[in-house]
C-alpha cells in the first residue's frame, strides 16, 4: 500500500480542555485513514509548564497584554503545539493502528520527541508570531 492511500485526514478537532489534576491542555483529534471503516480518536496532552511556556517564551519573549489576549496566545500557542504534536506521531508511526489513541506530553518516556517538536515548531516560528500578531494583537 502506498503512503498517499494511508495518510491520514483530520475530522474533527475539540479543545483545548483543562484536564483535572494535571498541568495539561488537551485537545482530541477525529482522523480517519481511507482504510479504516469509521474514524478514531485521538487525545493530544501539552503540557502547559513543559511545553507550552517554554514554547511562547521563545516565540515572544516575557508576555505581555491584557488577560483576554494572553488566553488567545495560549490557545494558538497550545493548538499548534497539538497539530505538531500530531505530525510527529505520525511520523513515528504512532497512529497507524486502528484504535484511539493518547499523546502524552513529550516529556519523561516521551522526551526522545520533543527535539522534533522543537524543529518543527521552529520551522514554522514567524507564521506563528504573525498568527499571534494578527489574532491576539500582541
Amino acid at each position: 500500500m502506498s503512503s498517499t492511500e494511508n495518510t491520514f485526514a483530520i475530522v474533527d478537532i475539540n479543545g483545548p480542555f483543562r484536564e483535572p489534576r494535571e498541568q495539561v491542555f488537551s485537545y482530541d483529534y477525529s482522523i480517519q485513514r481511507s482504510t479504516w471503516a469509521t474514524p478514531h480518536g485521538v487525545r493530544v496532552k501539552v503540557s502547559i509548564p513543559d511545553e507550552l511556556e517554554v514554547f511562547k517564551r521563545r516565540l515572544v519573549g516575557m508576555v505581555v497584554g491584557s488577560p483576554g489576549q494572553q488566553l488567545m496566545m495560549n490557545n494558538i500557542v497550545s493548538r499548534t503545539i497539538a497539530d505538531r504534536k500530531m505530525r510527529v506521531a505520525e511520523r513515528e508511526g504512532m497512529l497507524t493502528e486502528r484504535r484511539d489513541t493518547m499523546l502524552a506530553p513529550f516529556i519523561g518516556p516521551l522526551a526522545h520527541l520533543f527535539p522534533k517538536l522543537e524543529a518543527l515548531f521552529e520551522a514554522d516560528q514567524s507564521a506563528i508570531r504573525e498568527e499571534v500578531r494578527r489574532r491576539a494583537r500582541i
